[in-house]
C-alpha cells in the first residue's frame, strides 16, 4: 500500500490541536461574570481579562499558523 501524501502530517495535527486549546484556555481566562444594568462589577477590567487572556489567545493563535506551515524535512 503505498503512503499517499497529505497536506498535513501527523506533526502538524498535533501543533494544530496544542494551539486550539491554548486559544480555548485563553477564552477561560476571560470569561466571568458581567456589569448589569443595576450593579458594576469592576471584575470586567481585571489584568487577567484585559491583558493576559488577549495574550494567551493571540499565542494560541500564532501557534496555529506555525502548525498549518511546518513542513517536516526528509
Amino acid at each position: 500500500m503505498d503512503k499517499k501524501d497529505f497536506a498535513f502530517g501527523k506533526t502538524n495535527y498535533i501543533l494544530l490541536a496544542i494551539g486550539m486549546v491554548v486559544i480555548i484556555l485563553g477564552l477561560i481566562l476571560m470569561s466571568g461574570s458581567g456589569s448589569s444594568e443595576g450593579t458594576f462589577d469592576p471584575e470586567i477590567f481585571s489584568v487577567r481579562r484585559i491583558k493576559i487572556a488577549p495574550a494567551v489567545c493571540f499565542l494560541g493563535f500564532i501557534f496555529m499558523v506555525y502548525g498549518i506551515l511546518y513542513k517536516k524535512n526528509e
